[in-house]
């Protein structure tokens, strides 16, 4: 973020006569030093990114000690809270970021993220100390694993070469094997998610645009920026996860007994249905924008503001934010919870990795659906949107979710928990 920040900001790195503070013109291109920061510090960003998403929120989660009653509940809450935070966090680059890169510049527009990263490394620091730390007198975990798989597919319980490892560990042919059938146990469910994370995708592209051709007026002056919408879901995760965490889960908890109210496969299936008919009203409130669009003869202007109330849009934006609640932060506490405890950061990278499946399917699904209807001489996915037919996509979409459900609950009903520690309501313990 810091070469970002100047990058946009120090007069050295732009083009002659041009600032970022001090010009707006299409003419002003960037000088070959700044692209060339700029792309390093997108590297450096991704880099960062794909060692903390999956360490942090693995390492916050290890603070709580499952085998005690209280931290164990209060475990399950700090993944909604873990969200929560990182929702609220979108919510205010979403809103006040891009209206200071847009109206302001962008130095000052990364400069703020920069010096907000700054202050989180310092509080993260004065913590050092007290932070509890998992460690382990084995030898690697993938290692461990690794010769676990192997004597997996060779079908072997002993041989000679396991004879140094039995030294090392004389339980390596039970819990090790079992360590690597509870990996393999959950590929179902990471296969089961794939195409909620491609309607996933859906809210930050196709939605965005459509919302662009609507009336974005609020009064006499002001315009709702089309990406602001992507707000709706933030607020409702903002709003709806504290109910959720201290509404939702004691009620539950009084006819469940379980201290997280709900099990974990029941909170992601829940999520499931909530993004099936989160497309099932995209569909419609696509089918009305386009009934609109030909009712107003504005088919072929695709620039025109079409007279439906961006409001339309809304709803979908809020069953998305409620599908998170529930999909989003549940698959994050079973990937986490699931695999062996040396492995926890790796379980959560496997639940990221859904996502990047998804963006790549959903990518995958639009090339394809394109090259076929170009064919017949009405693609869905035109650049006029009021000649394409997003509406079939999202019941496409909405039908294969359904499909992802039924699969879903399938597996679920198969799928054995990993044993743990459960703490009821009352206090007492029980093995899972």
């Amino acid at each position: 973020m810091g070469m970002l920040t100047l990058s946009s900001a120090l007069p050295a790195f732009h083009s002659d006569g041009c600032s970022s503070f001090t010009s707006k013109s299409l003419a002003c291109s960037p000088s070959p030093v700044q692209v060339t920061i700029f792309y390093i510090s997108l590297y450096l960003v991704a880099l960062a990114e794909a060692g903390h998403k999956p360490c942090a929120q693995a390492f916050g989660a290890d603070q709580f000690d499952q085998h005690h009653p209280k931290e164990s509940v209060s475990r399950s809450s700090f993944f909604n809270w873990w969200y929560f935070g990182m929702c609220s966090g979108t919510a205010a680059t979403t809103m006040v970021s891009s209206y200071i890169q847009d109206n302001i510049g962008w130095g000052l527009g990364f400069g703020i993220p920069c010096l907000v990263m700054v202050f989180a490394l310092a509080m993260f620091l004065l913590g050092t100390r007290r932070y509890r730390y998992y460690t382990s007198t084995r030898s690697s975990p993938f290692a461990r694993l690794a010769r676990a798989l192997i004597a997996l597919i060779r079908g072997s319980k002993s041989s000679q070469s396991d004879n140094a490892l039995a030294s090392e560990d004389d339980e390596f042919n039970t819990e090790h094997r079992e360590e690597v059938r509870g990996l393999l146990r959950l590929f179902p469910i990471w296969a089961t998610c794939i195409i909620y994370a491609v309607i996933f995708s859906q809210s930050s592209t196709f939605f965005t645009k459509q919302a662009a051709t609507l009336d974005r007026r609020i009064g006499q002056s002001f315009k709702v920026p089309p990406a602001a919408l992507q707000t709706f879901i933030s607020v409702t995760i903002i709003t709806f996860i504290p109910v959720y965490d201290r509404l939702f889960v004691p009620v539950a908890r009084r006819f469940t007994r379980l201290s997280s109210g709900i099990t974990m496969l029941q909170r992601i299936g829940t999520g499931l249905v909530l993004a099936m008919v989160a497309m099932a009203v995209a569909a419609l409130v696509e089918m009305k924008r386009l009934g609109v669009a030909r009712d107003a003869g504005l088919v072929d202007e695709p620039k025109a503001a079409l007279p439906m109330s961006l409001w339309w849009m809304v709803p979908q934006y809020v069953l998305f934010g409620l599908s998170d609640v529930f999909a989003m932060i549940g698959l994050q506490e079973f990937f986490y919870d699931q695999v062996p405890d040396a492995l926890r950061s790796l379980g959560l990278a496997f639940f990221l990795s859904i996502f990047g499946v998804g963006h790549f399917l959903s990518s995958f699904l639009i090339s394809a659906i394109d090259g076929a209807t170009k064919k017949s001489g009405a693609s869905w996915f035109s650049n006029n949107l009021n000649r394409a037919h997003l509406d079939y996509f999202y019941w496409l979409l909405a039908g294969l979710c359904a499909v992802e459900l039924l699969a879903f609950l399938i597996v679920s009903r198969v799928y054995v928990y990993k044993k743990r520690v459960a703490h009821h309501d009352d206090g007492a313990a029980a093995v899972m």
